[in-house]
Parts: C-alpha cells; sequence; structure tokens
C-alpha cells in the first residue's frame, strides 16, 4: 500500500522549511506568494492533503464551529445559514451544524457539540439556557446569539454575547407607519412568548402606539409556526377584528395574507393592512409584496464572526451588538397622501 506523502515530503520537494508548509496549509498565517505557489505545486504533485486532525492536536484548535438551530421553516435561517456558513469558510473556519428542539433550550446538543472540541458556538433560533452557557464558559468556549438575547448572570453570562436587529426600534417604526395610513384598530400576532425578538418587537410596537395615543386591541399567538399562525388569524378576525396587523415575523404575516385573502375574502390593504418583520425573499414575491421590517443580514453575519473571532482569540469578555433595521413598504399598507 503507499505511504501518504507527508509535510517533510513537500517542504523537501519545494526546498522550502516544513514550517512554511504548514504556514500555506494554516488560513490567516503570514507566507510569501513565491513559497505559496511552491508548496502548492510539490503537495499537488504528491498529493499532498493536509491532516486537520493532527493540527488541531498540535494547535489545540480545531478551527470547527458549531452552528444551532431550532427553527428552519422560517425563510429568514436558512438565507442566515448560507451567508454565515459562506464567511466562516472564508475565515478558515469549520461549519458544524446541529439541530435543536424548537422552543426548548439546546442543552440536549450541548454534550455531542463539546466532543467536537469546537472552537465556538453560534445559535441562531436557538435558546441558550443557563446551563449550556455555563458549560461554554468553564470550558472556554465563546458562544455568540444571533437575533436573540438570553437573561444570564454570572459566569454563565459570561460567555454569551450576541448580535441582534433593533427589534424594539422596528416595532415602533410599524406602529408609526401604521398610524400615519390612518389605521385605527391595531393588532399583534406574537411568535414565541419568551423569544426575545417577539418580546421586543411587541413592547416597541405597543410603546409607540401608546405615544401616538393608541393601544393594542387584539392580540393572539402564532408561535412562529404557519398553521398555528394562521389558527391565531381566524380567531382574531372571528371576532372584534382589527384594520391593522402586525405579525412577528415574515412567515407568520404570509400565513395571515392567505386566511385573510383567500378564505376570508377579507381586501389588503383596503381594510387590513398586514406587516412582517424580516424581509424574506418570499415577501417580494407578487402574490405577496409584504410590508415588512428588513433585517440586514450581511452586517448582522459579520457582525457574528467578528465578534466570535474576537472571542475566540482573547479572553472571553461579553459583548452585545444591535444592527439597525428599516421598513421596506410593498402593497400591504394603504399609500400615503
Amino acid at each position: 500500500m503507499r505511504t501518504a506523502p507527508r509535510a517533510q515530503d513537500v517542504a523537501d520537494l519545494a526546498q522550502v522549511s516544513q514550517s512554511a508548509v504548514s504556514r500555506t496549509f494554516t488560513p490567516g498565517a503570514s507566507v510569501s506568494e513565491e513559497t505559496r505557489r511552491k508548496v502548492l505545486a510539490a503537495a499537488q504533485k504528491l498529493g499532498y492533503r493536509p491532516n486537520a486532525l493532527a493540527r488541531s492536536l498540535i494547535t489545540r484548535r480545531s478551527r470547527i464551529v458549531a452552528l444551532v438551530m431550532s427553527y428552519l421553516e422560517n425563510q429568514f435561517y436558512p438565507l442566515v445559514i448560507e451567508r454565515l456558513s459562506q464567511k466562516l469558510q472564508k475565515e478558515g473556519y469549520h461549519v458544524l451544524m446541529f439541530i435543536a428542539e424548537v422552543d426548548e433550550a439546546a442543552d440536549g446538543v450541548l454534550a455531542e457539540i463539546l466532543q467536537y472540541q469546537v472552537d465556538g458556538i453560534v445559535m441562531a433560533s436557538a435558546m441558550l439556557s443557563s446551563n449550556v452557557a455555563r458549560s461554554c464558559a468553564e470550558v472556554g468556549v465563546p458562544v455568540v446569539q444571533f437575533n436573540r438575547v438570553s437573561i444570564l448572570g454570572g459566569l454563565a453570562r459570561h460567555a454569551s454575547s450576541s448580535v441582534t436587529s433593533d427589534n424594539y426600534a422596528g416595532g415602533q417604526l410599524v406602529a408609526r407607519l401604521l398610524a400615519a395610513r390612518g389605521y385605527r384598530r391595531f393588532g399583534y400576532l406574537a411568535g414565541l412568548e419568551d423569544s426575545s425578538t417577539s418580546i421586543e418587537r411587541e413592547r416597541g410596537y405597543r410603546d409607540a402606539l401608546r405615544e401616538l395615543g393608541h393601544d393594542v386591541a387584539c392580540r393572539e399567538v402564532g408561535h412562529y409556526d404557519f398553521d398555528l399562525a394562521q389558527a391565531a388569524v381566524r380567531k382574531m378576525f372571528a371576532g372584534n377584528a382589527p384594520d391593522a396587523l402586525f405579525a412577528g415575523n415574515d412567515h407568520m404575516a404570509i400565513a395571515a395574507l392567505d386566511v385573510l385573502r383567500q378564505e376570508l375574502g377579507v381586501r389588503v390593504p383596503e381594510d387590513v393592512a398586514v406587516v412582517g418583520f424580516d424581509d424574506v425573499p418570499q415577501a417580494a414575491w407578487g402574490a405577496y409584496r409584504l410590508t415588512t421590517v428588513r433585517q440586514q443580514v450581511e452586517p448582522m453575519v459579520d457582525a457574528t464572526v467578528a465578534l466570535l473571532r474576537e472571542q475566540m482569540q482573547a479572553e472571553l469578555r461579553p459583548r452585545d451588538i444591535v444592527v439597525p433595521c428599516g421598513l421596506v413598504e410593498r402593497a400591504t399598507v394603504r399609500a400615503g397622501p
């Protein structure tokens, strides 16, 4: 059986040091273009491939980032996965994805995650419990929550940082838009009751309405689920229905539009306004043309990767980054004067 070529074999053929070979295959390491060219040519000729596992034993860095998800129905998160994975891979990290149960903390997958000696964890649409955060802090693994914030204290808080949209300001934007366009009976379709995104969006919505002399007249919970959101909308519009509905995300807003137009025969936006949050690709489809609040995926992903890199390379220090969001007006709210 043919013996696999070693790094020293590549160094001998390229007439460079073994450390130069190592630097060539280490993302971000300093090596001249000439040396890189010679090493890569020698590696290709010999059929050499660096052993990532062996390197991790030497450097004590796996260059693996765990991405924990629990809610893939919402088309916002597949977009986040794509952008985040591409960005981390460009930084020389490998992404290992784990699926947690919806509406449950990620404790169940923690032991499995830490078995892979990950350098960091990103949690998107998954709940971070104090137990998970504490365990990560004890082993020095930083955790960055993407668009979620958990209330933690002590050692648990020490390992956890976050990158979120300004969900509170987004809720305020929706309230001011609806009031300015002449709507007067306001409804809110909530996501998960303990989700920081839904809580902050509703809080901003309510506070801005109160400043304008209004309040939320009716409220139902859609649990960020398409079918449950449709059931909640049917219940809301069976009684004294609102003339303006703010849904906690686009996934539920699209569910609401289907019920209102196809089942109840309600005219949108003439009879009822509908506004979502996220600006997923489907929001722009001709069948929906949903007015919504846009989350800036690229700046959020950039901030997440930068924060994770900072935490992995230095002492763990919790930081919370808030990224601005903005309204995208389409056709589900009456046009202004």
